[in-house]
């Protein structure tokens, strides 16, 4: 009997104010028959508390206090549900500007962000700002879903007019591509259902995408990169462990550990407690190699040619995250997979300092050497995080560009 594989796919959505994200997410998950007997409920009972004749799906999402008395959503609300094809992780990301560097964590991990536009008002301010996001943070697919379609008569020409101007304006963020949608997420529309409203469009329905779209490159055919983590001690023996963040390591294979530079080979690879002959990203292993090399927690482990940049010298795009501004010269620390350096900022593309939810470029010079990827080859192994060395707060979160 064949046995049927069921993906997983981590989105995003992003919008302005209003745009009806969370009604979206909320329909999405009611109409796929995602919600629970009690969760629907309570929002039927709040919903007519509040005067509503019908139950407010953005409820389902909009779980903080301080969301529902605004109306608005403030933080990232991670939802899991599934349908026989595919299980999914959503994020339902916040829309003011003041809250960017919440979608910027919403996303980063995102195999693709759905951007929200209302269609009485097209293309905004916000809608650019986070087609930018989504192009900094190289999420692979994007859908524009032209929201509210039911309050401008379902006309084709407002739809057409919008994909048009975000198209001109995704080129120049660098956005390579998008698949848009014309939807109303209050009536239903082109949500989980095609739509009986608008027999010009012969696309699929929103569900119908998500469940269809490629999930990303297997980590496994990567270059292999393993972090370092722990040090183990098993009498004269030395195992190191931590996750394989891409590629593949094999007993046998001759690596290279970062940043000494040294040369050994894998005599050993046990996952779980279990010796193996072989390890794929993104299981978390030990391995022992056959000389006793002076690794520890922050080194790297490499295997094959196509090794990482080892520099000091660190260029990159980034949102800051921080209310604390970032200025040059300051003292900060950079925490790059599981290795945590010194470093001072030298440059931010002529700006005088970050502030929260800023998008901007950054140099700094380690104190130590990194060895990174370009964040277009690897998401893992291309982003760093920027922190304050008084206290550990996060400052900025950066998107290594080794061009």
């Amino acid at each position: 009997m064949s046995t049927i594989t069921i993906d997983t796919l981590r989105f995003a959505t992003a919008g302005s104010v209003d745009d009806g994200k969370s009604t979206l997410v909320g329909r999405l998950l009611h109409d796929s028959k995602s919600v629970l007997t009690d969760q629907l409920e309570a929002v039927q009972r709040v919903s007519a508390d509040r005067g509503q004749d019908a139950p407010d799906l953005a409820l389902l999402t909009d779980g903080l206090r301080a969301e529902r008395e605004q109306g608005i959503t403030i933080d990232v609300a991670y939802r899991y549900f599934a349908t026989p094809r595919r299980r999914f992780i959503l994020a339902d990301t916040p829309g003011h500007v003041q809250y960017t560097r919440n979608m910027v964590t919403g996303a980063s991990t995102a195999e693709l962000a759905i951007i929200l536009v209302d269609a009485r008002n097209g293309v905004v301010e916000q809608t650019l700002r986070h087609a930018a996001v989504a192009a900094l943070l190289r999420v692979p697919n994007v859908v524009l879903a032209v929201n509210k379609m039911d309050l401008v008569g379902y006309e084709q020409p407002v739809f057409e007019r919008i994909v048009e101007e975000f198209a001109g304006h995704a080129a120049e963020l660098g956005l390579p591509s998008f698949t848009p949608i014309p939807v109303s997420a209050l009536v239903g529309d082109n949500v989980v259902d095609r739509s009986a409203h608008m027999d010009w469009y012969e696309g699929p329905a929103l569900l119908e995408f998500l469940e269809d779209v490629p999930v990303g490159a297997d980590p496994s055919d990567a270059p292999a990169r393993f972090p370092v983590q722990y040090v183990i001690r098993d009498g004269e023996v030395r195992w190191y462990a931590g996750q394989l963040v891409s590629g593949s390591l094999r007993v046998g294979d001759r690596v290279t550990v970062h940043p000494s530079g040294e040369g050994s080979e894998i005599t050993g690879i046990s996952v779980l407690g279990t010796e193996a002959e072989v390890a794929y990203a993104p299981q978390s292993v030990s391995l022992r190699l056959a000389d006793q090399r002076d690794v520890s927690r922050g080194d790297m482990i490499t295997a094959g040619a196509d090794g990482p940049a080892l520099t000091q010298d660190v260029r990159a795009a980034v949102c800051h995250l921080a209310d604390r501004p970032l200025r040059v010269g300051d003292r900060v620390l950079v925490r790059h997979t599981t290795r945590t350096v010194k470093a001072i900022v030298k440059d931010l593309a002529g700006a005088a300092e970050l502030t929260a939810n800023d998008l901007g470029r950054i140099a700094l010079r380690t104190a130590e050497p990194l060895a990174l990827d370009d964040y277009a080859v690897s998401r893992r192994t291309g982003a760093f995080l920027v922190i304050d060395p008084a206290d550990g707060a996060t400052l900025t979160a950066g998107m290594v560009d080794l061009g």
